[in-house]
């Protein structure tokens, strides 16, 4: 065979599964996201906004189910994932239809329940795609899909709420929506063909793990990836926050009435941050793409505290918006495709991607409950969006210094490593 007909076939098959994974996971938040287009103006329960109450509540659920996943994803076999994948986003829909129903504040239940099964959908898709020579081409395509979504989704809901749909029957419909579609994409996952023993060789294999190899591998490396997960904490927080609450700063910046500006403006951070990221499965080197990508993360957070310093939001919201979103999205998404990879690569450990990244979701996702609940307690005159300038400086601050730390202790690994 030619090498021609040899990169025929891996893209091929990278294009097959780089489509199933993106539509698979964008459908998913067509029953996770719509319901943050609303802003319940006005409704509060126990001193708090009845939709910070609402994101909590399904972030709660979205942390627990991290949480449980940890275990579960690192485990699971691959026969099981696709089968998986459909049980859990259809008790999701359930639980919009009992939201639906239930009167307020008792329906907050419902959406507690919605974020439990979706929180384990991510980690089922990426097993589908780590451990190959084109991974990070393939998961920064599954990253798009909830950069992208995330926006377009908002807009649905908007959009249904334009058609008439009250704030509860919204969710649901919008689910609705999205549920033919997502049986094509998973049915297209079931076709992805397993890595390649080329594959296994540069990037190793990915076997399942048990209690006490996840213990091992924690203590022989918790401390390199310290700073790595507390700025992914960080990230995560800064990126939920601009997610969930964007109506609140688009309202701040000036386009309250333009459902579009949503998917408009994800979609040009999507194709910048799939750039930016995806083309590091060109990078041969285990040990430079891994360095790398945490010099790109770093990059990120230095564009976010740049723009919150330097640019006028009431003057440039728009570019505003996209500068914070590619500067957010860049380390979160290194993360994702190049830094638990790569390490994986270099390490040669009896580990899988979906173990870390349950790890590192778990501390960034309870991270942002405390947040959120802190956010309407704290007693400032600031509006939303100087409340995100000052947050965005201080993540960054940290952030860049805690990537900082990770990079020299990897190094240091790195260096260890070629001497062995």
């Amino acid at each position: 065979m030619t090498i021609d007909n040899r990169l025929h076939r891996i893209f091929s098959s990278a294009t097959w599964s780089l489509l199933a994974a993106f539509g698979t996971y964008f459908c998913m938040y067509g029953f996770r996201k719509p319901y943050t287009a609303s802003t319940y103006e006005g409704i509060v329960y126990w001193g708090l906004g009845y939709k910070t109450i609402l994101v909590s509540a399904q972030t709660i659920g979205y942390a627990l189910s991290k949480f449980v996943g940890i275990k579960v994803i690192s485990e699971i076999k691959s026969s099981k994932r696709a089968l998986g994948i459909l049980l859990l986003i259809g008790f999701a829909e359930l639980m919009l239809v009992a939201f639906w129903l239930f009167p307020a504040p008792i329906n907050v239940v419902f959406i507690f329940l919605n974020g439990i099964p979706l929180g384990m959908v991510f980690g089922l898709v990426l097993g589908f795609l780590e451990g190959r020579r084109v991974s990070e081409v393939l998961i920064a395509g599954l990253c798009a899909s909830f950069i992208l979504a995330d926006g377009f989704t908002k807009t649905i809901g908007k959009e249904l709420l334009n058609l008439g749909f009250t704030d509860n029957q919204m969710p649901v419909a919008s689910g609705a929506l999205f549920f033919i579609p997502l049986l094509f994409f998973v049915w297209m996952l079931t076709k992805i063909p397993e890595p390649s023993i080329a594959d296994k060789i540069h990037r190793s294999d990915r076997p399942t793990m048990s209690k006490e190899s996840r213990r091992i591998f924690l203590n022989k490396y918790g401390l390199t990836l310290a700073g790595i997960l507390l700025a992914y904490l960080l990230c995560t927080l800064l990126r939920s926050i601009r997610a969930d609450f964007a109506p609140e700063l688009w309202s701040n910046l000036g386009y309250s009435n333009t459902p579009s500006v949503f998917s408009q403006s994800e979609l040009l951070v999507t194709i910048v941050i799939v750039l930016l990221t995806g083309l590091f499965f060109l990078i041969k080197s285990n040990a430079k793409a891994l360095l790398y990508s945490i010099v790109f993360s770093i990059l990120g957070f230095m564009l976010i505290a740049f723009t919150v310093s330097w640019l006028n939001p009431k003057t440039n919201g728009y570019v505003f918006m996209i500068l914070i979103g590619v500067g957010t999205y860049l380390p979160y998404v290194a993360v994702h495709t190049a830094v638990f990879e790569r390490f994986l690569s270099i390490t040669r450990e009896k580990a899988n991607l979906g173990f870390l990244m349950y790890i590192a979701d778990t501390i960034g996702y309870v991270g942002y409950i405390l947040l959120m609940f802190g956010k309407d307690m704290l007693k400032s005159n600031q509006n939303f969006l100087e409340f995100f300038i000052t947050i965005s400086i201080v993540i960054s601050v940290i952030s860049i210094l805690a990537l900082g730390f990770s990079y020299f202790k990897i190094n240091t690994l790195i260096k260890s490593k070629s001497h062995e």
